[in-house]
């Protein structure tokens, strides 16, 4: 319990300049923390067999060109250039033949790394996105996991019987699930009033929290579910106590992910 505290506090001084900052210093730390999280991907993966040199050095390439598709005109688009997604299959995929064998490089490899840039190259580039939309904005997006999070785990270990999956995270429960996302959207519909938009319908903004918070939540087990597939507690170890980038950052991928639906209703 320590470590953990002395590491989210260390989180908390390093980070929280950066988010006011924002800007290309944000942008930056958000590509490297993307390139930290397909790095911890393909590594889990790599409990079986490793990837090839060449084949990391095309996933960073490629995810790095997904990344900065909508990061430097400082534009928002929901639209993806053909050329690239056409690229990322093409570089994961031919490689496919050039390896002799299947157990160096084969088509089920091929088709997870497609998949881990698509996923993580999108959903990191929403952070930034956000970010230069509003600072309040990802405060709120932010928010929601932290406070649905924290509090789900007090009131799991509290009154919590009824386990959730228990076979993909057996420290869940439902009352913590539920307990946890009524005290983020009360606390996060007070603060998108107050700080963000007075005018706001209340049933619209209470609606939306919850559900962002319940889909937190279940990114949560989501991630929970790869490393139980491939036998790991963390992604990695980058901050003791916590995991990787991709522990820390579970809940409120999929909180940025469902935003994004409703973007342009608010």
């Amino acid at each position: 319990m320590k470590q953990r505290l002395i590491s989210a506090f260390l989180a908390f001084i390093i980070f929280i300049p950066i988010f006011i900052k924002g800007g290309s210093i944000f942008n930056l730390v958000f590509y490297l923390l993307t390139i930290i999280g397909i790095r911890e991907f393909m590594k889990v993966r790599e409990k079986e067999k490793p990837f090839p040199d060449f084949i990391r050095l095309i996933t960073y390439l490629v995810i790095s060109m997904l990344y900065f598709q909508n990061i430097l005109d400082n534009k928002f688009s929901l639209a993806l250039d053909y050329r690239l997604i056409a690229g990322i299959f093409l570089t994961l995929l031919l490689p496919v033949v050039l390896y002799k064998g299947d157990k160096v490089y084969n088509i089920k490899d091929a088709f997870y790394l497609i998949g881990g840039v698509f996923f993580l190259g999108f959903s990191m580039t929403l952070f930034s996105v956000y970010r230069n939309i509003s600072l309040k904005l990802i405060i709120f997006l932010f928010l929601i996991t932290i406070i649905t999070d924290s509090y789900a785990l007090f009131i799991g270990k509290l009154i919590g019987k009824n386990k959730l999956l228990e076979e993909i995270s057996p420290n869940k429960t439902w009352e913590g699930t539920i307990g946890g996302s009524l005290i983020a959207t009360f606390t996060c519909t007070v603060y998108y009033i107050t700080v963000i938009d007075p005018n706001i319908s209340l049933g619209v903004i209470v609606s939306l929290v919850f559900f962002l918070s319940l889909i937190g939540q279940f990114g949560d087990l989501l991630f929970s579910a790869i490393k139980r597939t491939y036998g790991v507690k963390d992604f990695s170890n980058i901050m003791p106590g916590h995991g990787g980038v991709l522990d820390r950052l579970d809940s409120t991928i999929f909180v940025m992910l469902a935003f994004t639906f409703f973007l342009e209703l608010i």
